[in-house]
């Protein structure tokens, strides 16, 4: 049984009749995937030849979501069983990597903060030379592309060459972390504005001003910020955040080493720093409209949950 049938639940190509004899909203589910797996499955199956390749050379950037293989969108996968080459990041979990068909050519191009062995210019000039010999590339990278993944730069890079380029978008890691955490990133009269910053900048700008849109009615997903968290939080007091306001912090979400803990504001990088927080993770802090924090999530409530996702209150 493959990947994509376990995801599923099904196998890859049972008939939508017999996917409509179940009953109930799931069967209503499971015909439609049916009816759309069935769609893909000419265009994904039928390997390309040389003169094919040539006509439907493209670069796809693809979201590959926050790490759980079941999280990637229909048309991500569409893209990954099309795919000559797939170029992927460090953060790309091993199983998305298996729903590509079998034979394609896969290449690390994973970047690690202050060791780059694979410059973005890099990046640019190899999708580009393998999208001009007419191969279809797929530019895997984690969360939504689109989101702290500089596809501005490969996309630019695409069109000066003229190579034509989509982007597919995936699940961005707030979104991930929210929904682990029971809870939802807006809410009426609470936080009606969403900030998506990164505390971690480029060479001309390694420390940018990130907290600058956070304020009352906002909730403030921070990417890429472990190393930063005493700067933020200190900034994030300045402009009147109550120090004992309170911090989520969603380390590798959706992956098997998930992982929630609670802090302040204040405490914030003390956290980090005792609970050895080095990896992947999302800082989520709500300003309340009325200026005064509240507890918006099981973590900062104190609750625990069993398994390897437990929460760690601190």
């Amino acid at each position: 049984m493959t990947l994509l049938q376990r995801l599923f639940h099904i196998p890859l190509f049972v008939p939508v009749q017999t996917l409509a004899l179940a009953s109930g909203p799931a069967s209503l589910i499971l015909a439609r995937v049916g009816r759309t797996l069935d769609r893909m499955t000419p265009q994904l199956s039928a390997p390309s030849t040389p003169k094919e390749r040539q006509a439907k050379g493209h670069i796809a950037l693809v979201g590959a979501g926050p790490g759980a293989a079941d999280l990637l969108t229909l048309r991500a996968v569409k893209r990954l069983q099309q795919a000559d080459v797939i170029f992927y990041d460090r953060l790309v979990d091993p199983e998305v990597l298996e729903l590509a068909r079998p034979g394609t050519e896969m290449v690390f191009v994973g970047k690690h903060v202050g060791a780059h062995s694979w410059p973005q210019e890099k990046i640019n000039r190899v999708i580009v030379t393998e999208a001009l010999k007419g191969r279809r590339v797929v530019r895997l990278k984690s969360g939504d592309p689109g989101i702290f993944g500089r596809a501005s730069e490969e996309m630019e890079a695409a069109d000066e060459a003229g190579i034509p380029v989509e982007l597919v978008p995936g699940i961005t890691a707030a979104s991930a972390a929210g929904a682990a955490l029971g809870r939802s990133l807006t809410s009426r009269g609470v936080a009606n504005a969403l900030v998506l910053t990164t505390g971690t900048g480029c060479a001309s700008d390694p420390f940018p001003d990130c907290t600058r849109l956070s304020g009352p009615g906002t909730t403030t997903a921070f990417y890429m910020s472990v190393r930063q968290a005493r700067r933020l939080a200190d900034q994030l007091m300045q402009k009147g955040l109550p120090a004992d306001s309170p911090v989520d912090i969603a380390v590798e979400v959706s992956k098997p080493g998930e992982r929630h803990f609670a802090a302040t504001v204040g405490s914030l990088a003390d956290v980090i720093a005792a609970c050895h927080i080095t990896g992947c993770a999302i800082l989520l802090v709500t300003w309340p409209e009325g200026g005064v924090p509240t507890v918006q999530s099981q973590t900062a409530a104190g609750q625990t949950a069993e398994g390897p996702k437990a929460v760690t209150a601190v």
